[in-house]
């Protein structure tokens, strides 16, 4: 088995597309459905898979690249399961593939699968090739992938019934955090992605919008905001220069977007008192813990938590095939901000300017299509913007 693996693998590598996404395809999604199919030919499937027994169901995490520690998708999501896990008496473990490869995460697979786990959770778009060449071979497990959209695979493949995958509409919190900034009063923005990839340019894009919503419904008209990727998803020694240049600028406000990245621009921020934003997850803790209290403005998040816990327990609830070869895009389900997929932290330092009245009357008039946000991102950051200043400085590195 584990040859004829490695032969799809590497099938699968040559004539695939490059996946370079982090969480969602260049196909427009709803923008205010909470849970729109993300891909209609992914959605289909004939197939059947044969769900355990809820006495029988015993769960696997595999990391991407990074470490249950990472403060990110590798740590929230392990830390989701396990809880899930402990409070449901199922079996719990996870596997940390050995480097940064299709093959070991496909070896991680197979030896959770030989090791008898019947449900393996996987977190991040780097998870799609190994997807394709085991989750087809594997149809007695099931898959439940996080932020692995349509364009992470190859063109061409569709999900099998034994694979759901919940993708975000990273635009939504984006844009949340970019209204939020300058309703609290900050005027001079900046976005540091990590590399120009769907799921990242949909925050940006969504956070350029958000901005330039609150600068007009303020009749403010010297807000700008600097626009740029590291081409990495990790901090240095040149982005940190960029960075230092920013805020020696005036730059107030840094949305750092892409994994570790975050650390080049805490870096620079703290040399002048500066201010972040964090992504995925509520990152003020690590960011504030290292670099300063009080320096995170708030974080916009995807809800992977609630999906482990949505999805695990549609597992015991023995409704796998209900959600069973679907790609979905998760967004916003309700007026209540905590209940959707995507939000700000509850670390949000909220004031006068924007209090938490005012980001739950925002998450209505979003959720009720009274404010929508466009996720296309064949434009430039620029083009969104109406009465803010966009300059765009392209990738750093």
């Amino acid at each position: 088995m584990k040859r004829i693996l490695a032969l799809l693998l590497a099938m699968v590598m040559c004539f695939g597309l490059v996946a370079c996404g982090g969480g969602s395809s260049n196909e427009a999604a709803p923008a205010n459905d909470g849970a729109a199919e993300g891909d209609a030919a992914a959605a289909e499937t004939t197939e059947e898979t044969a769900a355990p027994a809820a006495s029988d169901v015993k769960v696997a995490m595999i990391t991407d690249y990074g470490d249950i520690t990472d403060q990110s998708f590798n740590q929230t999501t392990y830390e989701a399961c396990k809880a899930f896990a402990e409070t449901n008496g199922i079996e719990f473990t996870y596997f940390k593939p050995a480097s940064d490869s299709d093959e070991d995460r496909v070896a991680q697979i197979e030896a959770a699968i030989d090791q008898g786990f019947n449900v393996i959770v996987m977190p991040g778009y780097a998870f799609g090739k190994a997807i394709e060449a085991t989750a087809p071979e594997y149809s007695d497990i099931i898959f439940i992938a996080l932020d692995v959209s349509a364009g992470d695979f190859s063109e061409g493949f569709t999900a099998p019934a034994n694979l759901y995958s919940a993708v975000y509409q990273e635009e939504l919190c984006g844009y949340m955090a970019g209204f939020a900034a300058v309703k609290l009063g900050y005027t001079k923005l900046g976005f540091l992605g990590g590399m120009a990839v769907p799921a990242v340019q949909r925050y940006g894009y969504g956070f350029v919008q958000g901005a330039d919503a609150a600068a007009a419904e303020l009749g403010l008209t010297d807000v700008s905001l600097k626009y740029a990727y590291g081409n990495q998803f990790y901090g240095d020694a040149d982005i940190t220069a960029a960075m230092d240049t920013w805020y020696a600028d005036g730059t107030q406000v840094v949305f750092a977007c892409g994994g570790g990245i975050y650390e080049s621009a805490a870096q620079a921020a703290a040399k002048v008192n500066g201010k972040v934003i964090g992504v995925d997850v509520d990152q003020a803790a690590i960011i504030d813990g290292k670099y300063g209290e009080g320096m995170t403005v708030t974080s916009a998040m995807k809800g992977l938590a609630a999906t482990v816990d949505t999805m695990l327990q549609v597992v015991l609830d023995g409704k796998f095939s209900e959600y069973g070869g679907k790609i979905e895009s998760l967004g916003l389900i309700s007026d209540v901000p905590e209940e959707n997929y995507v939000q700000l932290a509850g670390s949000t330092q909220f004031a006068d300017g924007f209090t938490a009245d005012d980001y739950a009357d925002l998450v209505i008039a979003m959720h009720s299509g009274e404010i929508t946000v466009s996720n296309d991102i064949t434009k430039s950051p620029a083009d969104f913007a109406t009465v803010i200043t966009v300059e765009d400085f392209g990738s750093i590195k």
